[in-house]
């Protein structure tokens, strides 16, 4: 299929992929801590008949340096962005905190239709790097609403990487301390998805060396259930923190960050979600879980 696209410099830095004939499905894709705009997904999602929009969200012009105190309203307006497009069904696909803001702008945002999560968690979490003020410390929020810092949990910095030598670390261990330190402040952090009108799809593999993604995800679909709303989950057991769709370059190695996974069984996750995916974001799929 033609895909046309067009890249945005305001108000943020992305690029705007959509079927040269145009498409009823809007579909916002966002990186997770890299910061990235996500040109490559948001063509193969083009490829398939859906306009994709995908932005750098923070790090840019204008922009906090860090994932701190972002306003979801910077969500919420590229869905302003989509909808003006002619989108009639509106979709969030995140990775990571990128799936943390997707959720979040689902819960405030009922113009959201379906939330993509990949590599989710199930509360909100600390900042990750530093603010508008260049600090890191003391922790924050992550994100904002309507100028309020909404409730997290912060990191316990007690914490050491099992091998503390100079290659790239696995950091699930950080958040699963992190859990246990500051368990009195979870329930106040969860992430209320049973709230949320928009349909949800989890993505998870359990061997996430990032964070424990597949329990996460697990969470998220109680909490849905337990409101008797609709959830997918499709996880894998072998999969780390970075599933890959078909046709998706190989996700690159990290000097510091071990992700879990190998390159093969994250591929697999990703083909496996993909055609469930594309069915979530037009709207006909039905309930499923797969492992």
């Amino acid at each position: 299929m033609d895909v046309v696209e067009h890249e945005l410099n305001h108000p943020w830095e992305g690029v705007l992929a959509a079927p040269a004939h145009g498409g009823d499905v809007g579909v916002l894709v966002l990186a997770g801590s890299s910061g990235r705009v996500e040109r490559e997904r948001a063509r193969i999602l083009a490829r398939q008949g859906i306009v994709a929009l995908s932005i750098r969200w923070f790090g840019g012009q204008g922009q906090p340096p860090g994932i701190c105190e972002i306003p979801l309203e910077t969500f919420t307006a590229a869905v302003d962005r989509l909808t003006a497009s002619g989108a009639r069904r509106i979709g969030i696909l995140g990775a990571s905190k990128g799936a943390e803001a997707a959720l979040l702008t689902a819960v405030h945002d009922s113009r959201v239709d379906v939330v993509v999560a990949l590599s989710p968690t199930s509360r909100v979490w600390c900042n990750v790097g530093p603010g508008r003020d260049g600090e890191q410390r003391p922790y924050r929020s992550s994100w904002t609403w309507q100028g309020q810092p909404l409730p997290f949990v912060p990191m316990d910095d007690s914490w050491t990487p099992a091998d503390p030598g100079s290659g790239p670390v696995a950091i699930r261990g950080w958040y699963e301390l992190s859990e246990r330190s500051f368990a009195h402040l979870l329930s106040r952090a969860e992430i209320p998805v049973d709230r949320a009108r928009a349909d949800l799809m989890l993505v998870a593999g359990g061997d996430d060396a990032m964070w424990p993604s597949l329990r996460f995800a697990e969470q998220l679909a109680e909490r849905r259930r337990s409101a008797g709303a609709t959830v997918r989950l499709i996880g894998r057991h072998d999969a780390g923190h970075r599933p890959r769709f078909p046709g998706e370059s190989p996700a690159p190695a990290s000097p510091h960050f071990l992700y879990g996974g190998t390159p093969e069984t994250d591929l697999l996750l990703g083909e496996t979600a993909w055609p469930h995916i594309l069915e979530a974001l037009g709207g006909t799929a039905p309930p499923t879980r797969t492992w």
